[in-house]
């Protein structure tokens, strides 16, 4: 189902995270649930991930994870700081101690100058840590290319913040 790159990634991550004791969260917009699906398509995940959130729309990012309206209106979904919020949110949602955001603009269309197709947030939280912010612009890929590209950072971001 998923690229073998994704899979060792997924397998690591669940690895890492059980030998020390850390349950993960996700909470996603633009992939759609997708990094929650890598990691649940490994065999033993049930031992580290917790939950996972796909707040699709603004109201979903409000009602499930905490982001006040007024700064999604202000920053627009696709930012730093609602990818930030989303990540805490999930993190206060959830039983877990590492939370991963997404928040992009996959394409084909949805795109403007300032957050060109492509564009993706990200951000990790854990207990008691600082949270890390990521951009990327995913330039010149499809919208499962941007999807995947997208997994795969945020794969990387959850083992980063686990070990």
């Amino acid at each position: 189902m998923f690229p073998l790159e994704i899979q060792t990634l997924a397998r690591l991550l669940i690895d890492e995270a059980r030998e020390r004791s850390l349950r993960l969260v996700t909470a996603e917009s633009c992939t759609g649930g997708l990094v929650a699906g890598a990691i649940c398509n490994i065999s033993g995940a049930s031992d580290v991930f917790e939950r996972g959130f796909v707040t699709y729309t603004n109201r979903a990012k409000s009602e499930m994870l905490g982001v006040p309206g007024d700064l999604i209106a202000d920053h627009g979904a696709v930012s730093e700081v609602v990818a930030r919020w989303m990540a805490e949110g999930a993190l206060e949602a959830s039983n877990a101690h590492v939370a991963v955001a997404i928040t992009g603009v996959a394409g084909p269309g949805g795109g403007s100058p300032l957050k060109p197709v492509g564009t993706v947030h990200f951000a990790v939280a854990r207990a008691n840590r600082s949270v890390v912010h990521r951009h990327e612009l995913f330039n010149g890929e499809t919208r499962e290319g941007v999807q995947l590209a997208a997994v795969r950072t945020a794969l990387e971001m959850l083992r980063e913040a686990v070990a």
